[in-house]
């Protein structure tokens, strides 16, 4: 609440998806700020605020960061149909294709992975069956299912 009426919000409706992901922000788009401090306690509120609801945290990913050619990688691990991890970041390095970035998302997720399942083993949880990484890249899939190319 603090949050929407430092920015002058408090009265406007609530949205269940609070960017179109396919919209292109860009740096010389729309009136320059006249304080840009105030814009940068924002975002940093904003990103402060991704720890306990990770549903803005690709638009906050947008604003903090505009002119950055990187993907960003993001995961979500459930365990029973719970969430119990997720991230979202920009990767360390700009790739060349979107095969090559959902690749190194999926490694990255694939370390969670391993971490998560060894932890649910230290603690004796329950038994770790099978797990599954699912991917929605067609070109990572096609890349991945034909023996040829790796």
């Amino acid at each position: 609440m603090d949050i929407l009426e430092e920015t002058g919000m408090s009265d406007c409706r609530p949205i269940d998806s609070p960017m179109d992901p396919n919209s292109k922000l860009s740096l010389g788009q729309g009136e320059p700020l006249a304080d840009a401090g105030k814009y940068r306690r924002l975002v940093g509120k904003l990103n402060y605020l991704t720890i306990t609801r990770p549903d803005i945290s690709f638009s906050v990913g947008i604003v903090g960061s505009l002119s950055d050619r990187r993907s960003t990688s993001g995961f979500c691990i459930l365990v029973g149909g719970n969430l119990v991890s997720w991230k979202s970041k920009k990767q360390d390095v700009v790739t060349r294709s979107s095969a090559e970035a959902e690749y190194r998302a999926m490694d990255l997720a694939t370390s969670e992975l391993i971490w998560m399942k060894q932890l649910i083993q230290e603690l004796k949880f329950t038994e770790v069956v099978k797990m599954k990484l699912l991917c929605d890249n067609q070109a990572a899939l096609h890349i991945g299912s034909n023996p040829v190319f790796h």
